[in-house]
């Protein structure tokens, strides 16, 4: 009688995690993918995450292997794709990768400083499926902005760029990292973009990665200062506005009672329904997180993506550590695994000066250490 309880325990037990592993397979796939297409740019940003320059990284996906890599995406979501860089009007085969995305199903959207983007450039981005773009405006000050970007007259060519945008039906996005240069000026900035026509604004929050440890970074006081004040703004605002790289603002956006007059999901998306595909076909939880989970000429998008330890740990916020682990808020907010992984990896600064993806070196489920929210527990 006790093997057959014991049987009929251990049977429930396999049962309940094999439920378990179902749930983490179909609660999380791939919403938004955002793939550097190339890591050649012809800008100098002062805080690239990619450390982007004039040369393509080497083994960049051709066009064939990024047509094979839409399939293999295909296989397991239709998610919106974000074509970025470095700059993705560089590649010369982006409106062709846009064109063959858009016929698959795919929401295909453009990451881009916006300087290459004429009237003609525009109308052939819009015939070739691309719905939406970013375009990175970091100050109302052109000398300001050109300064970060590295190249002057970027201000005004990025302005141009989101008009001719606007004036061939695609829907822009205005990105601008927050940094002590531009801390006061947010808001002037979200008054310009409403100016212009955009439909979204997104404060992006640095990560020190790539060129990006070189940038001054404010403190985890100021941040969450900061992230009051724009959700605040945000409700005078047309614009859809969403802080970024600041998974506590769910959080905050609770506590202040504004999360539900939005469409937030969730503070951190790395490996649950976000990830990164970088130019070599290596897939990373995020942009900011480049801990190598496979790669596509290898593995099939679908095995790594259902497959990898590494997301798998991610998706059970009961690994979580530190405050996070603890705090009432982990299901909405999660912590910026980046800013995590970095300090606990052996960098001398925050995710230090790495950029390509590497095997893992520190811990993605740490706390968060710009979060200064104390857990009730």
């Amino acid at each position: 009688m006790k093997n057959q309880t014991d049987a009929v325990k251990i049977r429930n037990n396999k049962e309940s995690s094999d439920r378990g592993q179902k749930n983490l397979t179909e609660n999380f796939v791939p919403r938004v993918i955002s793939w550097n297409i190339t890591s050649k740019c012809n800008l100098k940003c002062a805080h690239c995450y990619m450390d982007s320059n004039q040369e393509s990284t080497a083994g960049e996906l051709n066009t064939s292997e990024g047509k094979a890599l839409i399939d293999q995406i295909i296989e397991v979501s239709l998610p919106m794709l974000i074509l970025s860089g470095g700059e993705p009007l560089l590649r010369a085969d982006v409106f062709d990768i846009s064109r063959y995305a858009t016929d698959k199903g795919l929401r295909v959207v453009m990451g881009t400083n916006g300087t290459l983007i004429t009237n003609r450039v525009a109308k052939k981005m819009s015939s070739s499926g691309i719905k939406a773009v970013a375009i990175s405006i970091d100050s109302k000050s052109p000398d300001q902005h050109n300064k970060f970007r590295g190249i002057d007259n970027s201000w005004e060519l990025a302005i141009n760029g989101i008009k001719a945008c606007i004036r061939n039906n695609i829907e822009v996005q205005i990105n601008t990292t927050v940094t002590k240069q531009n801390y006061d000026e947010i808001d002037g900035i979200m008054k310009l973009g409403e100016k212009l026509g955009a439909s979204n604004f997104h404060l992006f929050f640095l990560v020190s990665t790539g060129r990006g440890i070189e940038v001054k970074d404010i403190s985890p006081i100021k941040y969450e200062n900061k992230i009051k004040e724009i959700l605040e703004k945000s409700q005078l605002y047309k614009l859809n506005v969403r802080p970024t790289c600041a998974p506590q603002f769910m959080r905050i956006a609770k506590q202040l009672s504004y999360e539900k007059k939005n469409r937030w999901s969730r503070g951190c998306m790395a490996g649950l329904s976000y990830c990164r595909i970088y130019p070599t076909g290596e897939v990373t939880p995020c942009p900011y997180l480049p801990i190598k989970l496979g790669n596509i000429k290898e593995r099939s998008f679908k095995d790594i993506w259902f497959n990898s330890k590494i997301l798998l740990k991610l998706r059970n916020f009961d690994n979580l550590k530190g405050r996070c682990g603890i705090c009432e808020f982990k299901n909405i907010c999660g912590g910026c695994r980046a800013r995590a992984y970095g300090l606990t990896a052996s960098f001398s600064n925050v995710c230090g000066s790495l950029h390509e993806p590497t095997e893992l070196i520190g811990d993605y489920l740490a706390e968060d250490p710009c979060c200064t929210y104390n857990p009730k527990a």
